[in-house]
């Protein structure tokens, strides 16, 4: 846990922030100054879900680049979209 408080962008009230930059470069600065830690985790969970269900690897360019950019739109865009047809593990 950190005493650094953010005023999170995804989540309009201030918060503690993260602790480090979680993610490299010009989007991973934005991200430490402006979202909270429990923000971060709620990315964390949908990114999973990114993964599973489009059946992504980290460590592939453009399956990483696809990421990024869901990430933008996650925390400061339109907002990244559950994939079609997803059905959350409770309901399985």
């Amino acid at each position: 846990m950190t005493d650094r408080l953010v005023n999170c962008t995804l989540l309009k009230e201030e918060l503690p922030g993260l602790a480090f930059q979680t993610y490299p470069g010009e989007l991973g600065k934005k991200i430490f100054d402006n979202i909270s830690l429990q923000a971060w985790q709620k990315w964390l969970a949908h990114q999973t879900i990114l993964i599973n269900e489009h059946r992504l690897s980290p460590i592939e360019p453009e399956h990483r680049k696809f990421l990024e950019g869901e990430m933008e739109k996650y925390f400061f865009g339109e907002g990244s979209e559950i994939p079609e047809g997803y059905v959350p593990e409770d309901y399985k």
